[in-house]
């Protein structure tokens, strides 16, 4: 359990830091070091990183670093494609959702390790079709997985949202926010939550997501984000060989 919650505080840590990717480990931590059924892990996960999000949000929101017509545009969709998303979740055996989450893992781990510091001008306007798209994927993967969806949202609100990063990793706590409540929402009486285990998770999780905003006004994120993408490529690539041998 020690274990446990000191990685729910990284995840904090990373939702603060790089605005998306530390959600991603929230279901592994829970099956793994706290025991909890792969389903119940996706709600729980939903209800710690819907929490640490909004806390998130807030703080960046005070900076001035939120934008209002990205954030209706992604997360309006969003919230439709995470309770859609949600019922997808009854429909796999424990094993196929935990590999699918597996491959997810290891696409999101590429797509950091990859992922470059866009070259276009901000100037923020959403392109309307290319938004509601990009945020209503994203929305199901929420519902369906338990991720926040922060590894996609940030690249999509900067590629078609032409958003600043900082603007972007701000905006995409608040989308993830919304789309873990409706996903959890959607999950209604499918799951089965430990009230008391998921409020120490948030507790801890909250605590790593202000200090991980703190440390990002002057922290190399660059390189904590492909520190990061490579812990989450050695876990995905612990729960295939778990579930596939």
């Amino acid at each position: 359990m020690l274990v446990a919650l000191t990685l729910g505080a990284g995840i904090g840590l990373a939702l603060g830091l790089l605005g998306g990717g530390g959600s991603v480990i929230t279901v592994p931590v829970l099956v793994y070091a706290a025991g909890v059924s792969p389903a119940d892990a996706v709600a729980m996960s939903l209800a710690v990183v819907g929490g640490t999000s909004l806390v998130g949000a807030w703080l960046k929101h005070r900076e001035q670093q939120v934008h209002k017509q990205a954030t209706m545009m992604f997360g309006g969709i969003g919230m439709i494609g995470a309770w859609a998303g949600a019922h997808l979740t009854p429909l796999v055996t424990p094993k196929t959702l935990l590999v699918l989450f597996a491959l997810l893992m290891a696409t999101i781990a590429t797509i950091m390790l990859l992922r470059k510091e866009s070259e276009l001008t901000p100037k923020p306007e959403c392109r309307p079709f290319r938004c509601l798209l990009s945020g209503l994927g994203v929305g199901v993967l929420t519902g369906f997985l338990g991720v926040g969806g922060g590894f996609l949202l940030v690249p999509a609100m900067v590629i078609f949202g032409r958003l600043p990063m900082k603007m972007a990793v701000g905006t995409s706590l608040v989308v993830i926010a919304f789309n873990s409540l409706a996903g959890l929402i959607g999950h209604g009486l499918n799951a089965h939550l430990d009230w008391s285990l998921t409020g120490i998770f948030l507790l801890v999780a909250v605590i790593g997501m202000i200090t991980g905003s703190q440390l990002a006004k002057d922290f190399p994120v660059a390189r904590l984000q492909k520190v990061f993408a490579g812990f989450v490529m050695a876990v995905a690539a612990f729960l295939l060989l778990k579930n596939l041998t």
